[in-house]
């Protein structure tokens, strides 16, 4: 148990690079600055820790420690997968020395001689870029945290090594970039990201899962509904006029702050983003019209509907609404066995009152044509009124 497994470069598979999330917290990794938590120093637990997270804490000589959390973004199978893909894309076989494998990929192509990172070098390579405009990767690339020299949008001002990184990355799991591009500081809703060192990366550690409020008082579980609705609303509607659609939505995917109570999503690798000022400039076909997204009554957990081709071709959807009714909110939330949402069980006047009730209903599953839009609104005020929300 002496051993710290976060200063070794097979653990982390720095090996790997630059078919890596990055370099940027090696010298923290590496000089023992990290070190993992009690239980999750184990390594028999890994057999257990199938989404690759661990909690770890992290040390500053002159600030003393904090937990962060450690991911590796992927499963064991998931990342021997990205071995394999990139082996197979360079030589048809499903392994081969990876370093070389990846000067035969379309990530080499996008070598020092190009300017800028462009729509069509990468359109549907993940969620995050199923429909890029120019702008968003502008921004993915000005905000490259895993380079010294972030602050230009021209790709060829990357080193070879971080470029290979930023487009794997992008490829793969572009959790990261995510919360780069969109980061906490300026007021997005997702974790901090700190650094990376090989396949692992740092994240601020939020605080516990919003499901462990399952059951709190009905004040703290009304607060977090109105937090929830208003996060719908802020990757819907913001200045900077693009739209984030949360593709995964449960109740892991958020966490509360301990002390702040602050609801924050700490799972971002299924975030499509559509820039609404493009829509509006190639005005597709119906770009104009509202879309409705349509309830799923499926039997599973945390189901969800939708069509990342509509998502990238209208300005006005209520996807995020949908998504935050249905799964979290609603009485057809289940997860974990339970079910009726994280407003079940209302105090007496409200159970009979109503109103509460039949908002989440046509939010989760409108009756009337744009119902949701209105009741998403109405739900968000009321909430707010119930816990006389002055923040």
């Amino acid at each position: 148990l002496q051993r710290n497994e976060l200063s070794e470069r097979r653990f982390l598979q720095l090996n790997k690079c630059p078919a890596c999330w990055g370099t940027s917290w090696c010298r923290k990794f590496l000089n023992g600055q990290l070190r993992l938590e009690s239980w999750g120093r184990l390594r028999l637990f890994d057999f257990f820790n199938v989404k690759n997270v661990y909690f770890a804490r992290y040390g500053e000589p002159r600030e003393g420690s904090r937990r962060v959390v450690l991911k590796r973004l992927g499963s064991a199978q998931e990342l021997a997968d990205i071995d394999t893909k990139i082996c197979r894309r360079a030589t048809g076989r499903g392994r081969c020395d990876l370093l070389q494998a990846l000067h035969a990929t379309e990530f080499a192509s996008l070598n020092g001689d190009v300017r800028l990172l462009t729509p069509d070098a990468v359109e549907g390579w993940s969620d995050l870029v199923h429909c890029p405009s120019q702008r968003l990767l502008d921004r993915l690339v000005r905000r490259y945290a895993e380079t010294k020299d972030s602050g230009s949008f021209l790709l060829r001002n990357l080193k070879d090594s971080e470029r290979m990184q930023l487009l794997i990355t992008l490829a793969f799991n572009p959790e990261p970039l995510v919360l780069q591009s969109f980061p906490s500081d300026e007021g997005w809703p997702f974790a901090k990201y700190l650094g990376a060192c090989g396949r692992m990366v740092a994240v601020n550690y939020v605080g516990e899962e919003l499901w462990s409020y399952f059951n709190a008082p009905w004040e703290k579980r009304v607060d977090l509904a109105w937090q929830l609705m208003e996060i719908a609303e802020q990757l819907t509607n913001n200045d900077f006029e693009f739209a984030l659609y949360l593709l995964d939505v449960s109740f892991d995917n958020f966490a509360v702050g301990p002390r702040d109570g602050k609801v924050i999503i700490v799972d971002a690798e299924n975030v499509l983003v559509a820039d609404k000022r493009l829509i509006r400039q190639n005005k597709p076909e119906n770009w104009d019209v509202w879309y409705e997204s349509k309830f799923d009554d499926c039997d599973k957990e945390a189901c969800l509907s939708f069509s990342k081709e509509i998502l990238c071709a209208r300005v006005t959807v209520d996807h995020n609404y949908y998504a935050i009714c249905q799964n979290l909110l609603s009485r057809h939330a289940t997860w974990r066995g339970t079910s009726g949402g994280l407003l079940h069980d209302p105090p007496a006047e409200i159970a009979k009152d109503g109103r509460l009730e039949a908002l989440l209903d046509e939010c989760a599953n409108p009756k009337k044509r744009y119902g949701r839009f209105q009741a998403a609104k109405e739900l968000r005020e009321y909430l707010a009124q119930l816990s006389n929300n002055v923040r």
